[in-house]
């Protein structure tokens, strides 16, 4: 049987691996076996974080809000029954950003949802 050369396509091939993996250490950037490795857990990885990030970015948002809602006298669960009692329809997102931000217009906020609970 003939020698088959690598040659172009095999370097091509090779050259985009260990393009993707520059920034790994040690040997994960040089070597194309252990590159590839590192490749395939790095895109693993991306993909699960991708899903935890959007957790952990409503766990941020529901902290904050619990935080200044208690300045105003509110648990995060009050506040949040209030608010659909009254059917201001505000996300967790944009509630997160007003306390963050501008904690005067919370207020009003947490203020118009307990007065129209009631």
């Amino acid at each position: 049987m003939a020698r088959v050369k690598g040659g172009y396509t095999t370097h091509r091939r090779h050259k985009k691996i260990l393009d993707s993996v520059k920034g790994h250490s040690g040997s994960r950037h040089r070597r194309f076996r252990v590159a590839k490795e590192s490749l395939i857990h790095a895109l693993a990885y991306s993909t699960a974080h991708r899903r935890s990030k959007k957790r952990d970015q409503r766990s941020l948002m529901i902290t904050r809000i619990n935080a200044a809602s208690r300045k105003c006298g509110l648990s995060y669960s009050n506040l949040i029954n209030n608010l659909k009692k009254s059917n201001i329809e505000l996300d967790r997102k944009t509630l997160s950003l007003l306390a963050y931000n501008d904690f005067e217009a919370f207020e009003k906020i947490v203020q118009e949802s307990s007065t129209n609970s009631d």
